[in-house]
């Protein structure tokens, strides 16, 4: 899916199933909800922390898949509700990266392969 079609499918669903667009504050804020959720989930699986229940571990790439995915959700909202292109701002964001980062990494001796 192209980040064309996924604004468009968000908003055809908000449309339909969602009423509307909660406001922009409100989704920001459900947007830092979200991005705390798969940050906890992380933190327990890849970081120091434990789960509180042993069990909790069960499917827990099925349970980082949906935070991620509601994080894209939201974040797609907003730039619908802001009028921003993805694909544009995507474009746009990977060749500031290439042009201010392509040679930054590659002589970083703190990322060298072992």
């Amino acid at each position: 899916m192209q980040l064309k079609e996924l604004q468009s499918e968000v908003d055809q669903w908000i449309n339909t199933h969602g009423v509307r667009y909660f406001n922009e504050l409100t989704n920001l804020a459900i947007l830092m909800e979200e991005v705390g959720e798969f940050s906890r989930l992380t933190s327990r699986v890849y970081g120091e922390q434990s789960f509180k229940k042993p069990e909790d571990v069960n499917n827990v790439k099925d349970k980082l898949a949906d935070e991620a995915a509601d994080i894209l959700f939201v974040l797609t909202c907003l730039c619908n509700q802001m009028g921003i292109d993805m694909q544009e701002a995507m474009n746009k964001n990977l060749l500031k990266k290439t042009k201010r980062d392509k040679d930054r990494h590659k002589s970083n001796s703190k990322l060298k392969k072992d």
